[in-house]
C-alpha cells in the first residue's frame, strides 16, 4: 500500500474517531478539546497499541508519521494565527492594572514552583545533552501556561462575559498569553543555542522583528481594514494574500531561531480588529483548520504519549508531584493576587480554577520541547496527563466554587415590584414567533384593567444562543456579546409589536448563552420562580412524535408547569375550547382558558367532554368544581358546557375544533397526546385540529395559575350554562 493511501487512511480514521470522542466529551459537559486529546492519545501506544499492536503499526507505520507532523505543523501554525486574530485589545482595556499584577504573579508563582522541581525531575527524566537552564525554562513555562481560547469558551458557556470575573479572567489570560508566549520564546532559544549568552542574538533579532510588525507591519495592514470597508467583503486574492503573509512571518520567526507559530500569532495579533474582517476571516479559516488539521495534530501528539512509561510506583508519584506543582501553584499565585487586590473570596477562588485551563496550548508547548529534545518522552506523558487533568477540572469546580445560579442571582436586575405571575416563552427566532409571545401576554395580563393599574405579571421571552465549537470565533466573548446585543434588539422589536400598548414595558426579554438549551430554560424556569413554559412546537428532527425533540427535554427536565403551542396564524383568540376528560393535565388547561376569559371580556370558552361506546363520562372532577366555585358572575356567563357522543374522542374534538380560535387540550391518553408514545397515530390531534392549540402539561398539582388572576374578585357565583343540543 503506497504511503499516500496510508496517510488518507490514517487522515480519516483521525477525523472520525476524534469527532466521536469529542461529542461524547461534550456530553459529558467538558470542552471538545480534551476528547480531541484523549482520541489522539488513544490511538497511540497508550491504548491501540497496547491491545492491538499489529493494527497500530499497520494504521500508523514509521513512514507516515512524518507526514501527520508536516499537517500538524500547518494546523499549528494556521491556529496560532486565528489565536492571534482573536486577541482582541479591547480584553486589555478591563481591570488591566489588576490583571497584569494578578496575571505575572499566577506565572511566577508556579514557574517558581517548577524550577524547585526541576532540581527534582532533571536528574531523574533528563540526560546530560540538555542544559539545567534550557529544561527549567521548559518546565516553569509549561506549568505557566494558560489556554486562552478553552477559557474563553468556558466563560461564554457560563454566562461570565461581561461580569466582573469574567472580564478580569480573559484580561488576565491575555497578559498571561504574552508573557508565557515570551518566556517560551526564551526557553527555545536558550534551548537551541546551549546557553543564555549564546541566546542574546536571538533575542535581539525577536524583539527587532516584533518592533517592525507592530509599526511598519500593522499600518500596512490597516489598508485591509480600508478596503474591506469599501468591498464588504474578503476575495480569493486577498485570502490567499494574507495566507502568505502567516507562512512567511512564520518562516522569518523560525529562521530567526524561535520558533514558527510566534510568526503565524504575531501577524494575527496585529491585524486589525475590524468586527467584519475579523469574523469572516476566522469563519473563512477556522472550520478546515479545527475540523481537519488539528485533529491531526491531536493524533500526532498522542503517538508520541506513551502512558505504558509510567510504569512504577516512583514514576505516578512523580507524575502526581507535576500535576500539584501545576494545580497549586497556578490556583493560589492567581487566588492571592486577587485577594490583595480586593476580590471578593468566591471571585478569586473561581479566577484561580479558570487560570488553571490549560488545554490545547499546553499540548502546544510540550510537543515543541519534546521535538527540541528539551523533555524527554517520560516527562511529556507527565506533563500532558497534567494539561487534560487541569482542563477536565476547570468547569466542574467552577461551577463548585461560582455556580450558574449565583453567576444568574449576581446580574439580574431586582424587580421593583415583584410579580405574582411569571411565563416563561423560550423563542429561538423572534421574526417568527410573535404569536406564541402575544399567548403568553395574553395568559399573564389583565386587558380589562385601566392602562395607569399596576399589573403583577410578567413575561420573559428567553432566548438562549448555542456556541458551535470549542474555538469557533463565534464562542469568543466579544463575538458573543455582538450576538447577544443583536438578539437583544431583534426581541425588542418584536416587544414593540405586541398588543395592547401598555403591556409592552412588563415584557422582559432573557438572552443567554448555553449549550444545553432543554435544560437551561429548565434551570432558569426553576431559578425566576415561574409559573409556566409556554414553548413552541416544532417537528423533532429524528422523532415522529410531536412531543418530542426538544420539547420534549424541556417537558421531562422542567420543574414548572410547560404548555406547547402549535400556531396555526389565529391572530384573534375570542372563542376558546378545553376538552375536559378530568385529569391534571385538563385541569391545567381549564385553568389557562379561565385565566384568558379573565384577562379579556370579550373571550367566550367550550367545555367539551365527549361521551364514547363503552366509556361512560365521569362526573366533574372536586378541581374542577373547586375552580368554578372561585369565578365571578362575569366570567361564568361566558362558560359553556358541551356534551358530545362520538366513536372517537380525538376525532370529535378535531371536529369541534373547526368552530374555535383555541383549542386547550391535556397533554394526556385520552387526547392522543401522551408523550411516552411515540408515532403518527398518537398525534393526531395535534395534526389535524383546525384550530390553534396549545397543549399542557401539569407538574405540581399544588401549583394556582388562577390565585393571581382572581385578585380582587368576589363576586357570587351561578351555575355554569349547559348545552343539551349535543352532536353525535
Amino acid at each position: 500500500m503506497s504511503t499516500i493511501v496510508i496517510v488518507l487512511v490514517e487522515v480519516l480514521v483521525i477525523i472520525t474517531f476524534s469527532r466521536l470522542v469529542g461529542f461524547g466529551c461534550r456530553w459529558l459537559k467538558q470542552p471538545l478539546v480534551i476528547g480531541e486529546i484523549l482520541a489522539g492519545i488513544m490511538l497511540g501506544p497508550s491504548l491501540l497499541g497496547l491491545i492491538s499492536p499489529d493494527l497500530a503499526s499497520a494504521l500508523f507505520p514509521a513512514e507516515a508519521v512524518p507526514f501527520l507532523n508536516v499537517l500538524s505543523q500547518v494546523g499549528l501554525i494556521f491556529f496560532m494565527f486565528l489565536i492571534g486574530l482573536e486577541l482582541d485589545p479591547k480584553y486589555l482595556k478591563g481591570q488591566l492594572e489588576i490583571a497584569i499584577l494578578t496575571s505575572h504573579v499566577s506565572i511566577l508563582v508556579p514557574f517558581s514552583l517548577g524550577t524547585c522541581l526541576a532540581l527534582l525531575l532533571y536528574p531523574l527524566v533528563s540526560n546530560g545533552a540538555v542544559s539545567f537552564t534550557a529544561f527549567t525554562l521548559f518546565l516553569g513555562a509549561a506549568m505557566s501556561i494558560t489556554a486562552f481560547p478553552v477559557l474563553a469558551r468556558i466563560i461564554t458557556e457560563n454566562n461570565l462575559q461581561g461580569t466582573r470575573l469574567g472580564t478580569l479572567a480573559l484580561t488576565c489570560a491575555a497578559v498571561d498569553d504574552v508573557t508565557a508566549w515570551c518566556l517560551l520564546a526564551l526557553a527555545i532559544a536558550v534551548t537551541r543555542t546551549n546557553s543564555m549568552v549564546d541566546a542574546l542574538p536571538t533575542m535581539v533579532y525577536s524583539i527587532l522583528y516584533i518592533g517592525i510588525m507592530v509599526t511598519m507591519g500593522r499600518q500596512l495592514l490597516k489598508r485591509l481594514a480600508t478596503h474591506y470597508e469599501r468591498t464588504g467583503k474578503l476575495t480569493q486574492f486577498v485570502i490567499a494574500g494574507i495566507y502568505v503573509g502567516v507562512v512567511a512571518s512564520a518562516l522569518i520567526t523560525e529562521i530567526i531561531g524561535i520558533h514558527l507559530i510566534f510568526g503565524a500569532f504575531l501577524l494575527g495579533a496585529i491585524m486589525p480588529k475590524h468586527a467584519g474582517l475579523t469574523r469572516e476571516l476566522a469563519e473563512k479559516t477556522e472550520d478546515f483548520v479545527l475540523v481537519f488539521l488539528l485533529p491531526i495534530f491531536f493524533a500526532y501528539s498522542g503517538l508520541r504519549t506513551q502512558i505504558g512509561l509510567l510504569n512504577s510506583l516512583e514514576l505516578w508519584l512523580l507524575c502526581g508531584a507535576v500535576l500539584a506543582v501545576a494545580i497549586v501553584g497556578k490556583y493560589f499565585g492567581t487566588y492571592a493576587a486577587a485577594r490583595v487586590c480586593g476580590l471578593e473570596n468566591r471571585e478569586a477562588s473561581a479566577l484561580g480554577w479558570l487560570m488553571n485551563t490549560r488545554g490545547l496550548t499546553e499540548l502546544i508547548v510540550l510537543n515543541i520541547g519534546l521535538s527540541l529534545n528539551v523533555i524527554s518522552p517520560l516527562l511529556f506523558t507527565m506533563l500532558v496527563i497534567m494539561a487534560l487533568v487541569t482542563t477536565f477540572m476547570t468547569s466542574p469546580l467552577l461551577e463548585w466554587t461560582y455556580p450558574k445560579q449565583l453567576i444568574r442571582l449576581d446580574m439580574q436586575e431586582p424587580d421593583t415590584i415583584t410579580p405574582n405571575y411569571r411565563v416563561l416563552v423560550p423563542i429561538s427566532n423572534p421574526a417568527t414567533q410573535k404569536g406564541l409571545v402575544q399567548l403568553g401576554v395574553a395568559i399573564a395580563f389583565n386587558h380589562n384593567l385601566p392602562s395607569t393599574s399596576p399589573q403583577s405579571a410578567v413575561v420573559h421571552p428567553l432566548s438562549l444562543i448555542e456556541p458551535e465549537e470549542d474555538y469557533a470565533f463565534q464562542s469568543m466573548p466579544a463575538e458573543m456579546e455582538r450576538l447577544i446585543a443583536d438578539q437583544h434588539r431583534r426581541i425588542e422589536d418584536l416587544i414593540q409589536s405586541l398588543e395592547p400598548p401598555p403591556v409592552r414595558k412588563l415584557v422582559h426579554p432573557i438572552v443567554s448563552v448555553s449549550s444545553d438549551v432543554a435544560r437551561e430554560t429548565a434551570r432558569i424556569a426553576e431559578l425566576d420562580q415561574a409559573n409556566l413554559i409556554l414553548v413552541g412546537w416544532h417537528r423533532p428532527a429524528f422523532s415522529q412524535n410531536r412531543l418530542g425533540g426538544r420539547v420534549g427535554q424541556i417537558l421531562s427536565l422542567a420543574r414548572v408547569d410547560v404548555a406547547v403551542f402549535a400556531d396555526r396564524g389565529r391572530e384573534r383568540l375570542e372563542n376558546l375550547m378545553v376538552p375536559y376528560a378530568a385529569n391534571v393535565h385538563d385541569d391545567l388547561g381549564f385553568e389557562l382558558a379561565l385565566r384568558l376569559l379573565i384577562n379579556d371580556q370579550s373571550r367566550r370558552l367550550t367545555v367539551l367532554r365527549v361521551e364514547s361506546p363503552g366509556h361512560p363520562i365521569d362526573e366533574l372532577g372536586y378541581e374542577f368544581r373547586t375552580t368554578m366555585d372561585q369565578l365571578p358572575v362575569s366570567v361564568c356567563d361566558r362558560i359553556t358546557i358541551s356534551l358530545m357522543h362520538a366513536e372517537d374522542p380525538i376525532h370529535a374534538v378535531i371536529e369541534a375544533s373547526a368552530a374555535v380560535d383555541l383549542t386547550i387540550v391535556g397533554a394526556s391518553r385520552e387526547w392522543g397526546l401522551e408523550r411516552q408514545t411515540l408515532g403518527r397515530s398518537t398525534d393526531q390531534l395535534a395534526i389535524h385540529c383546525q384550530s390553534s392549540l396549545l397543549i399542557t402539561r401539569k407538574h405540581s398539582p399544588v401549583t394556582s395559575h388562577l390565585a393571581s388572576a382572581l385578585i380582587g374578585s368576589h363576586n357570587p357565583i351561578p351555575s355554569p350554562q349547559t348545552d343539551a343540543g349535543v352532536k353525535t
